[in-house]
């Protein structure tokens, strides 16, 4: 039996430098960040001991150091630099990453920018 396994990060709330208008560059935002990481084959814990699977802190803090670096125009910008350091990983085969800005507009819940490799 085939088994697929995900680790799944849900409403990462971070305060982001993000956007192109001038208010946008005077204080930071909130950006909420998902992610869903398909996990290799075989790399699956053998017992119960936290060094023999993907370490959580490696994969939330990766996401607030990217998001802590730098002003980003594009939550497309920010969106890849997550996927791309989450690919990396070695035990991650696919990823997929949502950003949204829940205060962009006062007539929307949010907008939000998604990336995926994932096939199902």
């Amino acid at each position: 039996m085939t088994m697929n396994r995900r680790f799944i990060l849900q409403g990462l709330s971070c305060q982001a430098s993000i956007g192109i208008y001038e208010a946008e560059r005077q204080a930071r935002q909130t950006v909420l960040i998902d992610a869903e990481l398909l996990l290799r084959d075989g790399t699956e814990p053998q017992n119960d001991t936290v060094d023999t699977t993907i370490d959580y802190d490696v994969i939330r803090d990766t996401i607030r150091q990217l998001v802590g670096m730098q002003h980003y125009d594009l939550q497309e910008t920010l969106a890849r630099r997550i996927f791309d350091a989450l690919q990396a990983l070695p035990e991650v085969a696919a990823v997929r990453v949502r950003t949204a800005k829940p205060d962009a507009y006062d007539d929307c819940q949010q907008i939000a920018y998604e990336l995926s490799n994932l096939t199902c």
